[in-house]
């Protein structure tokens, strides 16, 4: 089938006997075992046995098949005949092994020739919000908000750079000696960071954040307990009527999931403009063009930042323009954006309050050079934004919404700011989880009242102030 099968000759090798302790291991997979205090002691022979046997294996196969009609074929068909080489070398091999681990040995082969290697069983996993490779050995990973280390490893810190490798590569990026830090992205939206020797002393560091394949809404967040339906409602009712979002966090408090989700209630005739660092927005609308920064080619030139794209956005007659993270001088021209006819544009940032979103705002633009007096770019970002949604990761590793903020303008040198939703926490159950309670706080005609009534939403807007006061 593959052009090279039929000149493979198998050396001929001392038959690979299984002790039962290897059978064991091979034969329990379960990716979240219980935590272990030393991953390396409690990995004796039997284990290395297992993978000098998928080495050989590996090594054979590569021999015999011809990877450029492999890569021709269905995926389900490439396993297949990998299967059935596979099973002819460890025959000739005379490998002592039981069904079961030789159908594993097989399929971890089949994942290292077609996809990403061990990670394809924990990707095919949508409840898995964090996978984190420390190296070959040590794989870790978020789930229901706790990190735990599992037992699957990587052959060696060259299988995981090459598969490294074959990530970024997907997007036109490469991670090597000479750009050892690189940013991309999986077919699937999920954001990948690959820091690689000689940066990282331990072997390649692989970081993925993961989006569930069934994209959430925000009454599953409410279901989720992180917003009151009162809540929920507030937030439909601000990505309808056009208002300037900043959703504010830290990292992974579902910063890029709420913004996802407000987009939703976005008009599906608008034109909406996205500039990212790694598309990771998933918009449903039709009327959407997808932007995506590139870092500088191998010469060090034809970097195109974030801020060229959101100053390109300008010229492409957005009605509303997303960012999809603001880091840097580029939060001068989305404000600029957001006061020019944009309304109803959004972005995220890092922030631990809405009123340090408001300071991070000033550093970011101080820090681009810009020679503006500081009550300058107060006022600027004061009369761009109408609302910042602040998300928190708590320490049980349960998200919530804490804060929906209005900025309302300036007291002197001072930005305004009124909460109308917020989250207390009032102390936590016997296994550790967080106690607490939404509530509004009887702001009954919020500053965007005007833009609400615009667009005949001034009804629901009461209705739902109404309903999360009573709710208290």
């Amino acid at each position: 089938m593959f052009g090279k099968r039929s000149e493979f000759k198998p050396t001929v090798v001392e038959p690979v006997s299984v002790t039962p302790e290897l059978k064991v291991v091979a034969e329990s997979r379960d990716p979240v075992p219980p935590p272990k205090q030393d991953k390396r002691a409690a990995e004796p022979q039997k284990a290395k046995a297992y993978y000098d046997l998928k080495k050989e294996l590996f090594a054979a196969l590569l021999e015999s098949i011809d990877v450029a009609q492999l890569s021709t074929l269905e995926p389900a068909q490439a396993r297949i005949e990998i299967g059935s080489i596979a099973n002819d070398i460890l025959a000739v091999k005379k490998a002592v092994i039981s069904n079961a681990v030789q159908d594993e040995l097989i399929d971890d082969i089949c994942n290292d020739v077609l996809g990403y290697g061990p990670l394809e069983p924990l990707l095919a996993r949508d409840d898995i919000a964090d996978i984190m490779v420390n190296g070959d050995n040590y794989i870790f990973i978020e789930v229901a908000g706790k990190v735990i280390q599992t037992d699957i490893r990587f052959r060696d810190n060259t299988q995981l750079l090459n598969v490294c490798q074959r990530i970024v590569s997907q997007v036109g990026r490469r991670v090597d000696e000479s750009s050892p830090i690189c940013d991309a992205r999986l077919p699937d939206g999920s954001r990948v960071n690959v820091i690689a020797p000689p940066l990282a002393l331990e072997g390649p560091t692989l970081t993925i954040r993961r989006f569930k394949k069934d994209k959430l809404t925000l009454d599953q967040l409410v279901g989720f307990g992180a917003i009151t339906q009162e809540g929920a409602e507030i937030l439909k009712i601000i990505g309808r009527v056009r208002c300037n979002v900043i959703i504010s966090g830290g990292t992974g408090s579902g910063k890029t999931t709420l913004l996802n989700c407000l987009t939703r209630y976005v008009e599906p005739d608008e034109r909406i403009i996205t500039c990212e660092d790694s598309a990771e927005l998933q918009l449903q609308q039709p009327h959407v063009v997808r932007l995506e920064t590139r870092p500088p080619n191998i010469e060090g030139v034809g970097e195109i930042t974030m801020r060229h794209l959101v100053k390109n956005c300008l010229r492409m007659r957005p009605e509303r323009i997303i960012v999809g993270e603001v880091r840097g001088p580029e939060a001068f021209d989305l404000l600029q954006a957001m006061n020019t006819g944009h309304d109803g544009s959004m972005g995220t940032l890092h922030a631990n309050s809405p009123r340090e979103a408001l300071s991070r705002i000033e550093s970011m633009i101080t820090m681009g050079g810009y020679s503006l007096p500081m009550k300058t770019i107060r006022e600027m970002a004061v009369s761009s934004i109408d609302i910042i949604v602040q998300a928190a990761r708590l320490r049980d590793g349960s998200r919530r919404i804490t804060h929906i903020t209005e900025v309302i303008g300036m007291e002197g040198d001072v930005p305004i700011t009124q909460d109308l939703y917020i989250y207390d926490m009032t102390g936590e159950d016997a296994r550790g989880n967080i106690i607490g309670r939404h509530r509004s706080t009887g702001i009954v005609r919020p500053a965007f009242w005007e833009k609400a009534r615009y667009y005949g939403e001034e009804k629901r807007l009461a209705a739902a102030l109404d309903a999360a006061e009573l709710s208290d």
